[in-house]
């Protein structure tokens, strides 16, 4: 998942002695509460359903907006108004059912900027954690007005207390108000439940063995493009600029993948070092798109220009995935700001240690969300399916989503969530990802997610970077991996589609990156280079960085183009982070997730170097090449079996000498795997039921340093080939065109992998 910092602020505690509350007269001892002139006029009964802040006509054609918060074991709840000099009016929320506060407030429209304050015990051993001083944002919030700058005033507790051990127990009286953002009401979308504002919208719908994901930062991908007018850069409507789609259509790729656009926060620590989170790996706000990102404004437009961007992409043929993070909020441990949930009711959202004073943290960010609880589990699904229904999106990818997955403390594949996913009408029809891991015990889940579930596969990741890097002891886990992870997901009725093949992701190295570099470089983020993760599997190819030695240069795009050229002909569904393609370089920064600025934008100027373009041509054309052959994106597992009059496998494996692989080979030391692809034994038919019938391919992969001399496998296997790919050309726009005879011994180059097409008489 998410960025790995060198000092999280977390206090670690266990036990469960409860400790005695403080002196009523601790808790205003710093500071005073402000007396608010509060001005009190009649709210009408409004509905508890739905929840959060819904502009309709009411009763007698009256127009306003109806509020509904849930808010279990709060004594009192107020919805604040603000106008645009920041005044404030309050109005009590008399209605409570089923635990939601509600009220209906007459003449109040779309852009109006509203909050809750959420009145109870203060009483941290128990976790009760109410401060009716500080404004807390709607959890149903549509759009987000301002930006989080956190003073000590938007900490529930006197952050500076002197007696550290005790700080988070001594309640904050003063207003944060004025320093937080603020909730805006919009117009809703369809209200019947259908998708009726996309009507005339097309979901792509692309079937998931046909899928490509292109994993993409909304600001990052824009922020430099000069096809895209300044105004629009690092936006939604940047993204949805033709000069930023074409990138996308040329490529070839059917999916992007969104890192969050939920409303996020910044971590405290980062902005006393002068930066931001860039990822947004800190979500605040579960339904509104995130506010930065937004060229015309934030009073409500940043909704309408994400959904325009999502119709932008569904017409180029391209899918919408967001990532989400609903296992932790940004409120962090209990050391952190009071900014939603926390004031609401922290019992009933988070999951609370032994301690109640602390957090059950399976996320390392300081809290995790308590999904068995019904009122998070409907925030978490209402969310989803609004992203759906009435923001047009076409799945999502689950942050460290083995948190979600737990029960009361172990990961439990018939947990709550997941029972609900499967059987939500919505929900199950859309694509799922797991990120299948969170750092608590037992949160490693590769392969254990139930169907309807793809998930990304990080043993793919390993087997390919230690292959190519010379460093697999044998190459049993490569075959695995190339082949679609049988081992992994040949179970419950899951495809080879549920394996996300990926070499590179948003946290790490850069492709580029991840051969030019031993070591991290993470100085940039102030944290003594102590962040981000020591275990990168790089290889830097004789020289740690940039260098002028134009041996090593060579060397490094080589083995960039084997990289996609495995990832790209693997069964399986391919992902590409944006810029791989084009020689994206971060200097050696693996965890960018606080770095807006040039180290985590994408540099469009590198397309306009012969050697950077060539590795664009190449990956377009192995996409072109994938989406030609189903022999490529199987639905199905290869069953290694004789098929037809031939007898040949629809799968078979070839040791460096050219013969077939034997038991004893899987085992041995080897540089070398040739996989044989059979596009004659298909497990597939077509719309009219008639079998699919492909050409066959023969890849060849050779991680040694010496050139290898290969006996193409002869009849039945072929009668000639064709050679389609050959890494070891600096030009790959064109296909080399070599035909050989079966048989034939061909010269494979150091480091670099060849595909041949398959030729009958």
């Amino acid at each position: 998942m998410t960025e790995t910092h060198a000092a999280t602020g977390r206090t670690e505690r266990s036990g469960t002695t409860r400790r005695a509350a403080p002196a009523p007269a601790r808790e205003g001892r710093r500071h005073a509460a402000p007396q608010a002139d509060i001005e009190r006029r009649p709210v009408w009964p409004g509905s508890s359903q739905p929840l959060g802040a819904r502009y309709h006509v009411g009763p007698d054609g009256v127009s306003g907006t109806n509020f509904a918060l849930w808010a279990g074991g709060a004594e009192g709840v107020e919805v604040c108004l603000f106008d645009d000099a920041g005044n404030e009016t309050r109005h009590p929320l008399t209605e409570l059912t089923h635990e939601i506060w509600h009220g209906f407030l007459p003449g109040v429209r779309p852009g109006q900027r509203y909050g809750y304050r959420v009145h109870g015990r203060w009483d941290p051993w128990s976790g009760a954690r109410w401060n009716p001083a500080k404004l807390l944002l709607d959890p149903y919030a549509r759009a987000v007005d301002g930006d989080y700058t956190l003073p000590a005033e938007v900490y529930g507790h006197v952050r500076d207390w002197p007696e550290q051990h005790l700080a988070d127990t001594v309640r904050d009286n003063r207003d944060s108000a004025p320093h937080v953002p603020k909730g805006v009401v919009v117009h809703s979308g369809g209200t019947s439940g259908a998708d009726d504002e996309w009507l005339d919208d097309r979901r792509p719908k692309t079937p998931w063995a046909d899928t490509v994901l292109y994993e993409l930062h909304v600001r990052g991908f824009t922020k430099r493009h000069p096809g895209v007018p300044e105004p629009l850069r690092g936006t939604y409507a940047g993204l949805a600029h033709p000069a930023a789609i074409e990138h996308l259509t040329r490529l070839g790729v059917t999916a992007v993948e969104l890192l969050p656009v939920h409303q996020f926060a910044h971590e405290d620590h980062l902005l006393r070092r002068g930066l931001r989170n860039y990822w947004g790996y800190n979500s605040i706000g579960y339904f509104a798109p995130h506010g930065a990102y937004a060229a015309y404004g934030t009073r409500g437009q940043q909704v309408g220009e994400f959904k325009e961007m999502v119709r932008r992409l569904h017409e180029a043929g391209i899918e919408v995935i967001l990532d989400v993070v609903y296992n932790h909020t940004a409120e962090a441990s209990e050391l952190g700001p009071m900014l939603s949930l926390r004031g609401i009711d922290n019992r009933g959202y988070y999951r609370l240690a032994d301690d109640p004073r602390r957090y059950a943290d399976y996320t390392g960010c300081g809290n995790t969300l308590h999904v068995v609880q019904p009122q998070v589990l409907r925030l978490i699904t209402d969310s989803l399916r609004y992203w759906v229904q009435e923001m047009g999106v076409d799945g999502f990818r689950f942050d460290l989503a083995a948190a979600l997955a737990r029960s009361m403390h172990d990961v439990d594949m018939l947990s709550p969530f997941l029972a609900v996913i499967a059987q939500d009408p919505v929900l199950r029809r859309v694509k799922l990802i797991a990120e299948p891991w969170d750092v608590g015990s037992g949160g490693y889940q590769v392969g254990a997610f139930p169907p309807l579930w793809t998930e990304w596969n990080d043993r793919y990741r390993d087997a390919a970077r230690d292959f190519w890097r010379g460093a697999l002891p044998d190459v049993r886990d490569l075959g695995y991996r190339l082949s679609g992870s049988s081992d992994l997901y040949a179970w419950g009725g899951r495809r080879p589609y549920a394996s996300v093949n990926f070499i590179t992701a948003h946290d790490g190295f850069t492709l580029r990156d991840l051969v030019s570099y031993n070591r991290k470089h993470n100085e940039a983020n102030g944290e003594d280079n102590r962040d981000g993760t020591n275990d990168n599997r790089s290889w830097n190819c004789g020289a740690e960085g940039r260098t002028g030695d134009e041996e090593v240069n060579a060397l490094r795009r080589r083995q960039l183009r084997n990289m996609l050229t495995t990832l790209l002909l693997s069964t399986g569904v391919p992902m590409l982070v944006a810029g791989d393609e084009m020689g994206r370089t971060q200097g050696g920064n693996n965890n960018a997730y606080c770095q807006d600025n040039n180290i985590g934008w994408l540099d469009w100027s590198l397309l306009k170097e012969p050697a950077w373009r060539n590795l664009f041509d190449l990956t377009a054309r192995l996409i072109a090449l994938r989406r030609a052959h189903p022999v490529l994106r199987r639905k199905a597992f290869f069953s290694g079996r004789p098929h037809g009059p031939e007898g040949l496998r629809d799968l078979a494996w070839f040791a460096a000498d050219g013969s077939e692989m034997t038991e004893a080979d899987w085992f041995a030391p080897s540089n070398t795997l040739g996989m044989y692809l059979s596009g004659r034994d298909i497990p597939h038919r077509d719309a009219r039921g008639e079998q699919v019938v492909d050409e066959s391919f023969l890849v060849v992969l050779h991680a040694d340093h010496r050139p290898l001399d290969f006996p193409l496998p002869g009849p039945p296997w072929a009668d000639s080939y064709k050679l389609v790919v050959d890494t070891s050309r600096e030009s790959q726009s064109r296909a080399p065109g070599t035909r050989v005879r079966a048989g034939s011994t061909v010269t494979v180059p150091p480091r670099s992998a060849h595909l041949w097409q398959v030729r009958f008489s």
